[in-house]
């Protein structure tokens, strides 16, 4: 690869700014989901964008502030999707999932759902078989 070229690869996300584009887009998710739940289309111009944000604070006016504060990181999420580094810090992602975790959960109850909370101290997926399974006490070793 010939560096200043056309095909230069982009930049790595880092984890903070990868975290932080995750949670903003299971903020996103929610709020879509909600939107499915109780938007009626209305009769407009169709080529005008509107935000899932706006929308949002239109449909659940009693979501407006989570409107606002996450319409105010979609920009940051971008730059960290993008991997522009340090634009995110670790604090910041964890204020963002910590806020994504609490939208999402009020989301479910606006829509009737029940709440399934995360497992504590599960860090990564599990991985059934693989060389980190360690076997259970009293079960036989191959």
């Amino acid at each position: 690869m010939v560096w200043g070229s056309v095909h230069t690869r982009p930049a790595p996300t880092r984890p903070d700014g990868l975290r932080y584009a995750a949670a903003h887009l299971a903020a996103l998710r929610a709020a879509a989901a909600l939107l499915a739940a109780r938007a009626r289309p209305a009769p407009t111009r169709r080529n005008r964008i509107t935000s899932v944000w706006v929308l949002l604070a239109a449909v659940a006016p009693e979501l407006d502030e989570w409107a606002a504060y996450f319409a105010a990181g979609a920009g940051k999420r971008a730059a960290a999707e993008a991997g522009i580094p340090r634009v995110v810090t670790a604090r910041e992602a964890d204020d963002l999932l910590r806020a994504a975790e609490e939208f999402v959960t009020v989301v479910e109850t606006a829509l009737g759902l029940a709440h399934q909370p995360a497992l504590d101290g599960l860090q990564q997926p599990l991985r059934l078989g693989g060389p980190d399974v360690t076997p259970r006490s009293g079960a036989a070793a191959a």
